[in-house]
């Protein structure tokens, strides 16, 4: 089994920092991060690594890469490529490449060809599940010509329902990407089923009439926490979206749902006040009150234009 001394996380967003706080434990690996974010003191990930102190923050991917014997990978579906690209030149003969990101067969592949080319070794990853609150135990499909050997190195580090999928790259991506139809279609159907039921008044009539086909114990909390979802992480959610579409293409099916859920995700990222709101109808009217406002500016500028 590969003896991994040094890792690099790439991307230091919510599974960025989960894993840094856990890969922690083991005392005798250093960890190494890099996100583009962190050029901005402000921003969420260079608060995340700041509040970390075990991790090296580096200043390029390159640099957080060098000497590393697993890199991995956990950005934004839209950065996928260009993060194994930025740690090319620095990738060490052998070193594990662990994608983590939710993107389609096709882009694996392509981030599979980059790490190959470069000498490294890559595993495609399919986490199916937040990364909280189960943390390093979400379950996780692994794939790939390296899989099997990975897999023993996955659980020594902490990875505890880490499972072999596939030696091809693509089929523990396509779970994921179907997986993230249902779930992320969900988010954006309860968005948009129960704001207009509230702006209808009908919001706990409607709750009622579906708990016979989704029996829920408590229906408004976890409409509320489903839409909180795409409120905190819609433009993700949508890029995520994006590459689900593009999976259903290549299959040769029209991806009508999930090319609505990228425009429902982006969409309702623009109303993340509503996150401070704890109970499900003051989320929504904040909402509906935010859209409202939208909808009178933009009849304000048409009739700006028109005279």
């Amino acid at each position: 089994m590969t003896k991994i001394r040094k890792i690099c996380l790439l991307g230091f967003g919510e599974v960025g920092e989960v894993l840094a706080k856990d890969l922690a434990t083991a005392s005798t690996i250093k960890l190494a991060a890099y996100d583009q974010q962190f050029h901005d003191p402000q921003s969420q990930p260079c608060i995340n690594v700041r509040s970390n102190p075990q991790v090296e923050m580096a200043t390029s991917a390159t640099d957080a890469a060098a000497h590393c014997d697993l890199v991995i990978s956990a950005v934004t579906a839209a950065q996928s490529l260009v993060a194994a690209q930025s740690v090319c030149s620095s990738l060490s003969p052998g070193t594990f490449f662990l994608d983590l990101n939710s993107v389609a067969p096709t882009t694996k592949i392509s981030v599979a060809e980059v790490v190959e080319t470069c000498g490294g070794r890559y595993v495609e990853a399919a986490v199916l599940s937040p990364i909280m609150p189960k943390r390093m135990h979400a379950p996780i499909l692994i794939g790939g010509p390296h899989a099997q050997d990975f897999l023993s190195v996955g659980t020594h580090l902490g990875f505890a329902d880490m499972r072999f999928c596939s030696a091809h790259i693509g089929p523990a991506a396509a779970t994921k990407m179907c997986r993230s139809i249902m779930i992320k279609g969900v988010e954006s159907l309860l968005t948009e089923s129960l704001l207009t039921a509230r702006h209808y008044g009908v919001e706990d009539a409607v709750m009622a009439s579906l708990h016979d086909l989704i029996p829920w114990q408590d229906w408004p909390a976890r409409a509320h926490y489903m839409i909180s979802r795409s409120l905190l992480h819609g433009m993700r959610r949508a890029e995520e979206m994006r590459e689900a579409a593009d999976t259903v293409c290549a299959a040769g099916i029209r991806p009508h749902m999930s090319s609505g859920c990228v425009a429902t995700q982006a969409w309702v990222s623009q109303f993340d006040a509503a996150l401070e709101e704890d109970e499900l109808v003051s989320m929504l009217d904040i909402i509906n009150t935010a859209r409202a406002r939208e909808i009178e500016k933009e009849i304000e500028k048409e009739t700006q234009h028109d005279h």
